[in-house]
């Protein structure tokens, strides 16, 4: 299976998306909710449908970034919300993406990546990120599938990943995750070393 631009597009093409909720989930939502600072330049790659990125934007971060390797998703996000800024949709591979933020989102991409591709993610993660700022989101905790995506996972197999680029700063069961999600997710906030 080629998990590139094309198979991800004709996901979208053929509504086969089972990860997507629809809308904002209540974990980001309520983190989002505590943000003060409109001006933090945010990216949420492997971002789908944007509902996080048209959650922020539409409360005042208007310096958020939707990245996907699809561009389905990236046209249904500017449908919605016509007002973002093509600029700031932004189709390509994550491994290849340049740019510095204050904040970064992880909400159902680590786990559509090929395993063997997640030490790779957390150091390009921390190459993306600003000195001090963080990357913040979801993981799922849940038992390892060899044949997905989604890839599944567990916290000493994150913490051992992370561990050489991060300060864990949090990295613990979900309380707040939507029913289909309940017992499965890590909220995780990991500081950039």
């Amino acid at each position: 299976m080629q998990l590139n631009s094309e198979y991800w597009n004709s996901r979208y093409l053929e509504n086969d998306f089972g990860w997507d909720a629809g809308e904002i989930t209540t974990p980001l939502k309520n983190y989002f909710d505590k943000l003060q600072d409109k001006s933090l330049k945010i990216l949420i790659p492997g971002g789908g449908n944007g509902y996080e990125a048209e959650y922020l934007f539409s409360h005042g971060f208007k310096n958020t970034f939707a990245l996907d390797y699809a561009a389905e998703p990236l046209q249904n996000l500017k449908k919605r919300c016509a007002d973002f800024s093509n600029d700031q949709l932004i189709q390509n591979d994550f491994f290849e993406h340049k740019g510095q933020y204050d904040l970064i989102i992880e909400q159902t991409f680590f786990c559509a990546i090929d395993p063997s591709l997640r030490s790779k993610y957390a150091k390009h993660m921390r190459e993306l990120l600003k000195p001090g700022a963080k990357l913040v989101g979801l993981l799922f905790s849940s038992v390892p599938n060899a044949e997905g995506p989604p890839f599944g996972g567990n916290k000493e197999e994150y913490v051992t990943c992370f561990e050489p680029y991060f300060t864990i700063e949090r990295m613990e069961p979900c309380y707040n995750s939507i029913k289909p999600r309940e017992n499965r997710e890590l909220f995780i906030s990991l500081v950039k070393k």
